[in-house]
């Protein structure tokens, strides 16, 4: 019999793996993927934003109704805790001017090698092309290239993924196997995703461009930054953590000029402007770049006149839109296996030695390092909570 099985090799899993080697323990791990860690790797193309080295509460804060579950883990795993783990596999990391922890070489391959190696260093055993297909009682079947599997494990970890890319292996499909088991889940939701706005013609030469420097609104959530203008609607790190407000239906409102008060930019609209147009006016006196101004016109047609309606208009512009764009098109997604069904240690309440981690669970973080961060955490936590569980309950292992 197995002592320990973690189903899923993304960071989530493959660090409560090293909790539980690192515990004394024999560990199993199965990947439904040729390779491990995809989206990671993915991720990793842009960078590899690992962390964000902001003070302990306010990085906390981010995760928003979160950030309660998850401030134990995140105590023990936080962003300096991501760094030293990051430099132990040998990448050397500096920190960006807006806080972001990245590795020197900016890609996330060389520290997955790393840590793969070290792990199977530490007696690791790795299962590519293994998929979960049923679940009974105490037993877990997997179809494998060498046919059905059956494993019966001590302990499970699950760290499975949410329902985002499933092209890298979070397909959500682990929510048939819950719900044939009588087990909680909420249904999946995008988060960190591009905007839905039905544009008109007369916008598409500007796809591609960005509207840089400015304030995004919605809700009570804000967010400076920049979008891109995109043949869906809206892309870009400047909308992405107002996910929560924009599933929710509330309007996207744009400060064009976040540096000026209405009453700076009402001053020099007051100038005057002699026999130019309105719209050269704006351009010349504003120097709005040209894809900004064709979004001015897209979505606030005809213009105010008067400078007071006009600055309001510019600091608080509206942005019709139906909504985030699809769950496999986000980067990742809420819902999966609630808060309520955990134990503090991330146990299923009604599945002793079954323990959740990672983006499975429902829990939604901004883009910026803090995902890569919870997820390391989390992998950790039940890792250590599961190691602990062996330890209490004997092993059975011969």
């Amino acid at each position: 019999m197995t002592q320990a099985l973690i189903i899923g090799g993304g960071p989530a899993g493959l660090m409560a793996a090293e909790m539980l080697l690192d515990g004394g323990h024999q560990v199993v791990l199965a990947e439904a993927k040729p390779t491990l860690a995809r989206k990671f790797l993915m991720a990793g193309k842009s960078g590899l934003n690992l962390s964000k080295m902001d003070p302990f509460e306010q990085f906390l804060a981010a995760y928003r109704a979160d950030a309660e579950p998850l401030r134990p883990m995140l105590q023990a795993f936080g962003p300096e805790d991501a760094r030293a783990w990051a430099e132990a596999l040998g990448q050397e990391m500096f920190t960006g001017s807006t806080g972001r922890l990245f590795p020197k070489v900016m890609k996330a391959s060389p520290l997955l090698r790393a840590w793969i190696t070290r792990l199977s260093n530490k007696g690791l055993e790795i299962n590519l092309r293994w998929r979960w297909t049923d679940w009974q009682g105490a037993d877990f079947h997997f179809d494998t290239p060498d046919g059905s599997q059956v494993l019966t494990p001590d302990v499970t970890i699950l760290a499975l993924g949410g329902a985002s890319w499933a092209r890298l292996g979070s397909d959500g499909a682990w929510i048939r196997q819950f719900v044939q088991n009588g087990l909680e889940t909420v249904t999946f939701a995008p988060s960190n995703a591009g905007l839905l706005v039905d544009w008109s013609p007369y916008i598409a030469k500007h796809f591609g461009s960005p509207i840089k420097n400015a304030l995004f609104r919605c809700g009570d959530m804000e967010n400076r930054g920049e979008a891109v203008i995109s043949s869906k609607g809206l892309e870009g790190g400047g909308i992405y953590p107002l996910s929560p407000a924009l599933r929710s239906g509330s309007p996207l409102h744009i400060d064009l000029f976040p540096h000026l008060s209405a009453a700076d930019l009402q001053k020099r609209l007051e100038k005057p402007r002699g026999k130019q147009s309105l719209s050269n006016f704006l351009r010349k006196t504003l120097k709005i770049p040209t894809a900004t101004w064709t979004l001015i016109s897209e979505v606030a047609r005809p213009l105010p006149s008067a400078p007071s309606e006009l600055a309001d208009l510019l600091k608080n512009l509206p942005i019709p839109h139906q909504g985030l764009r699809p769950v496999d098109e986000a980067i990742s997604t809420t819902g999966g296996v609630p808060w309520a069904s955990l134990t503090p240690e991330l146990m299923l309440k009604d599945r002793p030695g079954l323990f959740c981690a990672g983006e499975m669970v429902d829990w939604d973080a901004p883009t910026g390092g803090y995902l890569l961060t919870a997820c390391l955490a989390m992998g950790r936590w039940a890792g250590l909570h599961a190691s602990q569980y062996l330890d209490d309950h004997g092993d059975t292992v011969e």
